[in-house]
């Protein structure tokens, strides 16, 4: 019998949403980058289960493990967002401030 070669499944990249149990994951990356979590969902992107780079739904921020070779991860993140807002450029959400007189 011939098994197939391993290296490969070893490097296959997962993208997905972040979930709830991702946070502590989510916060090694944002350590690791110097960068604070971005507020809001986000697009996680796992190599052989590990978490290496996460991007906002809005694609405005992103954190990605500087030790690992993560920077194209961030990049396919940011396009996955693009095609999730119908392939434009996600709308930044602006909050409306009342003025009172």
């Amino acid at each position: 019998m011939i098994l197939p070669d391993r290296s490969n499944y070893e490097r296959a990249v997962t993208i997905r949403s972040a979930l709830p149990g991702d946070r502590h994951a989510l916060e090694l990356l944002a350590e690791l980058d110097s960068q604070r979590l971005p507020d809001g969902p986000l697009l996680l992107a796992e190599v052989a289960g590990s978490a290496w780079a996460a991007v906002s739904l809005d694609g405005s921020a992103a954190i990605a493990d500087p030790f690992k070779p993560s920077g194209d991860l961030v990049e396919l993140l940011r396009a996955r967002a693009r095609q999730l807002h119908g392939g434009r450029e996600p709308r930044r959400l602006w909050r409306l401030r009342t003025v009172t007189a």
